[in-house]
């Protein structure tokens, strides 16, 4: 089978935009690939973190994957930082990386501005990481958000330069994976801008862990559109259409079906009112499971030891390689 990778951060919270646009995804994914995902805590650590609530977020992404559909018996799920081949390939990639290609980064832009008085070199390095994190496990695809294709594209860049500069074709090139429909869920207070699990108001997201009081007040005062029309259309309703998205995503059905069922609605609080149901439905057994999965922290240790037993030798072999080109001896 070809090889599927992809991770998340194990820092601020995780929403309902990260499973639509992410690891829904990659639950679909597991009966065409060999899949691998990564709690990705090294990355975490460019911006700061408290470490008592980074080593609990660290399990608790672990057992978010369970909880959302990632079978342990069909992928991997492991822990970055339990690999230390990371960390040492990323370095000697950084030996083909140019400086500009560096600077050019969106969200290296974007959070040097966010954390202006504390931008340390690993914001920086981050792609290169990451370049790392594919490259390793000889990856095929790469299952992402719309805001990581340009990493994606140079960890492209970075395979095909050492593989042309030491003659081998020792890593594979990945192509980037992108779910047009969820690939931006779009922040309930501001349907401009993507659903953020960094956001300062938690008005912006609906949490997985939200409880059903919480989804309801904050479908309420979601931000709506002018005019009262249930229907499609970005440019002229973001709001609503963000809203039908949603509903549409969680219930597998079509916006269109949706737009039909509501075209007499009187107002969007009918709509809002459905959809915080909709959503309290849907993260009902997710929660059970995650709850269960919180309390046997013996089997989720199990389950990130094994993935890094079976992750550690790929990633050996590969470095292995990656070094007896280069001469490393």
């Amino acid at each position: 089978m070809k090889r599927a990778f992809s991770g998340i951060q194990p820092s601020g919270v995780i929403h309902i935009g990260n499973y639509l646009g992410a690891i829904k995804n990659w639950v679909a994914l597991q009966n065409e690939y060999e899949c691998f995902f990564c709690v990705v805590d090294l990355h975490a650590i460019t911006v700061p973190q408290k470490p008592d609530e980074l080593c609990e977020n660290i399990r608790r992404i672990a057992n978010i994957y369970m909880a959302a559909g990632i079978d342990s018996k069909k992928s991997t799920i492991f822990i970055q930082s339990h690999i230390p081949e990371h960390t040492e390939l990323a370095w000697i990639l950084n030996t083909v990386t140019k400086i500009p290609e560096l600077e050019k980064m969106t969200q290296f832009k974007d959070k040097a501005k966010q954390f202006k008085n504390s931008v340390n070199v690993g914001l920086f390095d981050y792609p290169v990481l990451m370049a790392a994190d594919i490259l390793l496990y000889k990856t095929n695809i790469v299952p992402v958000g719309e805001d990581q294709i340009q990493h994606v594209e140079l960890t492209r860049d970075l395979a095909k330069r050492f593989n042309l500069n030491f003659g081998k074709n020792i890593f594979t090139i990945p192509e980037v994976l992108v779910h047009k429909i969820g690939a931006r869920i779009m922040g309930l207070d501001d349907p401009n801008k993507k659903m953020s699990k960094s956001a300062t108001s938690t008005y912006n997201y609906i949490s997985l862990t939200d409880l059903p009081d919480t989804v309801r007040d904050k479908l309420k005062k979601a931000v709506t559109d002018s005019g009262k029309e249930i229907i499609y259309d970005e440019d002229k309703k973001p709001a609503i259409s963000n809203l039908l998205n949603i509903y549409s995503l969680v219930t597998d059905r079509d916006i269109k079906k949706i737009e039909n069922e509501y075209k007499n609605a009187q107002s969007y609080a009918e709509f809002k009112e459905n959809l915080a149901q909709v959503l309290i439905d849907f993260l009902k057994p997710f929660q059970k499971k995650l709850k269960e999965l919180e309390k046997d922290k013996i089997y989720t240790d199990k389950i990130i030891k094994e993935g890094a037993e079976k992750t550690r030798k790929i990633a050996q072999d590969t470095l292995r390689e990656v070094k007896n080109a280069m001469g490393l001896i």
